[in-house]
């Protein structure tokens, strides 16, 4: 898969850029505040329709663009076929193209061109708090299965929906926890399926990361990744044992969860931990050995 060109229309400070012909490998020159970041942070919000800098799709668009627009365009080469993608960022929110067909929802437009960024921010996967593990896990498995993003924003819905039930039945007796039950069975359903495939994907990514980590470090240090669940065994990826073990626990918590108004198990909970030689990397691991982790 490579990018051929790329066209930015009033993104960032760019008020109109096209790079055409781009090689397998492209260098990126120019001044301080030139815009070297933003061309590339403008690619990976093609490849996952969001920035890796902020969540603010305002601060992408130009102060002076024209109805408060943006656009990013770009041709990728694929396997079977060329594709044309086109992304305008506005307050109205975001419009994808695949070869000029808008696409009805953002997560069939992602996947349609695969990247892979390290950035100084990178280093947060490793030092930072689990939410950042978990995007990390989100973004990177929703590039390559389309699927999970499909069950990832339903499980957020019902993560809500559930939440404010939670908050009204403090004091309530049992009708109310009818429809809890309700919600648990639509949690379960799609939570089981996110961490399965969080699972999957952290396995195979085992495989690639010992064996490169330990090629830089010259075979003195070994990494593992670990998955950190909530509920259940760690290795387990049985859907019906992992629907059992979600039910059980969140049996097991419901009155806590009543008196404090949240949900407190499943993939919203989750972690990702990084050993070096067995100790933790987050804890114990040099800046040399997060940058080298994270990396």
């Amino acid at each position: 898969m490579f990018v051929k060109n790329i066209g930015l229309q009033h993104y960032r400070n760019y008020g109109l850029l096209r790079l055409e012909s781009l090689g397998d490998v492209n260098l990126i020159l120019g001044q301080n505040a030139q815009g070297k970041t933003n061309l590339m942070e403008a690619l990976f919000v093609l490849a996952m329709t969001k920035s890796h800098r902020t969540s603010k799709d305002r601060e992408l668009i130009s102060f002076d663009a024209p109805g408060d627009a943006a656009q990013i365009i770009a041709e990728v080469e694929r396997k079977y076929g060329d594709l044309k993608l086109e992304l305008t960022l506005s307050a109205k929110g975001k419009k994808a193209k695949i070869n000029g067909l808008e696409q009805r929802r953002l997560s069939e437009f992602v996947g349609s061109l695969n990247v892979v960024m390290f950035a100084p921010e990178d280093l947060e996967i490793v030092k930072c708090t689990p939410g950042i593990r978990r995007r990390f896990l989100d973004m990177e498995i929703g590039q390559v299965q389309p699927s999970y993003l499909f069950h990832l924003q339903q499980y957020q819905k019902i993560l809500l929906q559930r939440g404010n039930l939670l908050k009204q039945l403090w004091g309530k007796e049992a009708p109310g926890k009818d429809l809890l039950e309700i919600w648990d069975a639509q949690l379960v359903e799609h939570g089981v399926k996110i961490v399965k495939k969080r699972k999957q994907f952290i396995k195979k990514l085992q495989i690639w990361a010992e064996s490169i980590h330990r090629g830089i470090t010259n075979g003195g240090e070994e990494l593992k990744l670990l998955y950190v669940p909530s509920f259940g065994d760690r290795d387990e990826e049985d859907e019906a044992v992992l629907l059992d073990n979600f039910m059980l626990k969140l049996s097991q918590t419901r009155e806590q969860e009543i008196r404090r108004g949240m949900t407190l198990t499943g993939p919203h909970r989750d972690d990702l931990s990084f050993f070096i030689n067995g100790r933790e990397a987050q804890v114990y691991g040099s800046q040399g050995q997060q940058r080298t982790t994270a990396l």
